[in-house]
């Protein structure tokens, strides 16, 4: 009975163990892949610089080594309006240029799937027609079928009404036959 007690809780742990190779195996990969991006994320944020702070128009400069003199330096902190209205510009140009793109595209994927919904529309339509033939040609075949057999009953029927009023008149069919295959000699000599 122990020994039993011990392959149920034997069982029971390699069960627990399967499963949770499979919870892994299923739900691994998209966690893998979500710690990951935000490595990368972090990575990235904390390799770019953060933004500067420092106001350098307000700070005397202190020490210029002789020969060094750099007169654009009082206006780093302050933005080019030419260059950013440029940018800017540049950028609008680009997203509208973009969106043109994605327009285009998709009108033209609109096309492609409204010419291949016509053509599926044709080709259904062709095997329909054929369809309604074949199921056509079908009932035709089966009434010709149901007029076959009730004749075939009809002509059993009349071929026993004459066998039996061959027997009555003293007909035998093994004398028939002998007496056919007898006929057909003295016919052909």
């Amino acid at each position: 009975m122990a020994l039993n007690q011990s392959k149920a809780v034997l069982l029971r742990v390699s069960l627990v163990v399967v499963a949770l190779f499979i919870a892994g195996y299923i739900v691994g990969p998209p966690l893998y892949w979500h710690f990951v991006e935000g490595l990368a994320a972090v990575n990235h944020s904390s390799s770019t610089c953060a933004p500067c702070i420092c106001d350098c128009s307000s700070q005397p400069i202190l020490s210029i080594p002789q020969g060094l003199s750099n007169t654009s330096f009082g206006d780093c902190a302050k933005p080019d309006p030419e260059v950013s209205g440029d940018t800017e510009k540049n950028f609008a140009e680009l997203l509208a240029e973009e969106l043109k793109l994605r327009e285009n595209q998709a009108v033209e994927n609109q096309q492609h799937a409204d010419m291949a919904l016509l053509e599926a529309k044709k080709i259904a339509s062709q095997y329909q027609k054929e369809a309604d033939k074949c199921n056509s040609g079908m009932e035709t075949c089966e009434e010709a079928r149901e007029k076959a057999e009730l004749t075939l009953v009809t002509q059993k029927k009349l071929t026993a009404l004459w066998e039996l009023r061959a027997r009555k008149k003293g007909w035998k069919e093994g004398l028939a036959n002998s007496h056919a295959h007898s006929q057909g000699k003295v016919q052909s000599s």
